[in-house]
């Protein structure tokens, strides 16, 4: 008889936290901050994203593989391998900037659901929060990784605001591919506002604990412990699944700027404070079917973050103080670390109960991340680079230059954000 051959798994199969957690880029607040740039500058700042995309793919390509390789997330690995001072400034950043951002991305939700569904804003801000923390808290691993793998399909609704906007094709692809910038403080804060958006550090995160969470389900031993085969396999898996899930990021965040430069822009509406209101802008402009998809895009990719942003707190909380973790886990497994996603999600419907300007509380937010995200980048190389961590899977030299890079540009970010 013949040896059995072996099958490979279709291209879907291997997508999981690396499309998770671009999808969950495209937050309702990042849906603003698009959809602002898209108004203010039509299509003029596009090639920041076109641009961006090998960044943002290289350092969540990095911290897939600390997940893969040590089979501890970003903070347990901190805990163990660097000053406490340090990883306890970096969770209470990151637990204050999650908080505010579901705030922010509830609030959105709110609005949207009452532009379609007029009802009182902050029942809905309530329900989200609700039926957010019930699914993360109740369903299996299993089961809520599937929804929120298929709760990416959301995003596509922006794709179709575009076909049915008219687009000048040639502007919108000159736009992307060809960088302009002028140096003004306009230029500049948008600038800070669409990298601050896109390399968040609750994405780290949230893609490292997640590629535990697979091994875990899987059954199988982190590569650093496993058998020389093993790894080639699953650092290309991370690879592809990485790259699909930050490019899809990237088309969507492209098409909003394009959507609400072709609409917007196109029409003089150049201040844009929120999602909602964005998706409220486009009815008179560009017909009740944009304004309805951009509407449902934003309550369906608030259903995906809000989890996520409380997960990934709840990840860098427990890991830090050694507490049982992971969504594979029952509650009664890991009380704390639900504990932590139902408080993170009830701060964020605070926020919203106070009456708190929603862009006021993106701006705290982007302010936090902003700081946050060029140390803990440096921390996070290290980290990869370390043989004592990594074993013989150090990250590869091109990765490195690839994560060196992201890490350079967004201090550089940084710098720009607080001398303006």
């Amino acid at each position: 008889m013949s040896p059995p051959r072996k099958t490979r798994r279709p291209w879907y199969k291997v997508l999981g936290p690396g499309l998770v957690t671009g999808a969950a880029d495209d937050d309702p607040s990042g849906v603003g901050t698009y959809s602002q740039v898209g108004a203010q500058f039509g299509y003029g700042m596009a090639w920041t994203l076109f641009f961006g995309f090998p960044l943002l793919a290289s350092i969540q390509a990095v911290c897939a593989q600390i997940g893969a390789v040590t089979g501890k997330g970003i903070a347990q690995n901190l805990r163990q391998h660097y000053p406490p001072l340090l990883l306890r400034g970096v969770v209470t950043l990151l637990l204050i900037a999650n908080v505010i951002n579901i705030g922010a991305d509830l609030g959105a939700m709110a609005e949207s659901l009452a532009l379609l569904l007029p009802g009182p804003a902050l029942a809905y801000v309530a329900l989200f929060g609700v039926v957010s923390v019930g699914l993360e808290i109740w369903l299996s691993y299993d089961r809520y990784a599937g929804i929120l793998k298929w709760s990416t399909l959301s995003l596509f609704a922006y794709v179709a605001v575009v076909f049915v906007a008219r687009v000048p094709a040639g502007e919108a692809l000159r736009g992307t591919l060809v960088p302009s910038f002028r140096f003004g403080q306009d230029e500049a804060m948008a600038l800070v506002a669409i990298f601050g958006t896109t390399i968040s550090p609750y994405l780290f995160f949230w893609q490292a604990g997640q590629e535990v969470e697979e091994q875990r389900r899987r059954h199988v031993k982190p590569l650093m412990v496993s058998p020389r085969r093993m790894a080639g396999p699953e650092l290309a898996r991370i690879r592809t699944d990485t790259l699909i899930g930050m490019g899809f990021s990237h088309i969507v965040a492209l098409f909003i700027v394009v959507a609400t430069a072709a609409t917007l822009h196109a029409h003089g509406v150049t201040r844009i404070e929120s999602a909602a209101q964005a998706a409220g802008a486009l009815r008179p402009i560009a017909g009740d079917l944009a304004f309805a998809l951009f509407a449902v895009g934003i309550i369906g990719t608030g259903l995906l973050a809000v989890p996520v942003l409380a997960g990934s707190a709840a990840y860098a909380v427990s890991e830090a103080f050694g507490w049982a973790e992971g969504l594979n886990r029952r509650p009664r497994e890991a009380r704390a670390f639900y504990a932590v996603i139902a408080l993170a999600t009830a701060g964020g419907i605070a926020l919203n109960l106070l009456a708190i300007d929603p862009m006021r509380a993106l701006y705290w937010s982007a302010v936090v991340n902003g700081l946050l995200a060029p140390p803990l980048m440096v921390v996070t190389m290290l980290i990869a680079r370390n043989p004592r961590v990594m074993h013989r899977l150090t990250i590869s030299p091109l990765l490195t230059l690839g994560g060196w890079l992201s890490t350079a540009v967004m201090g550089l970010v940084a710098l720009v954000f607080l001398l303006s």
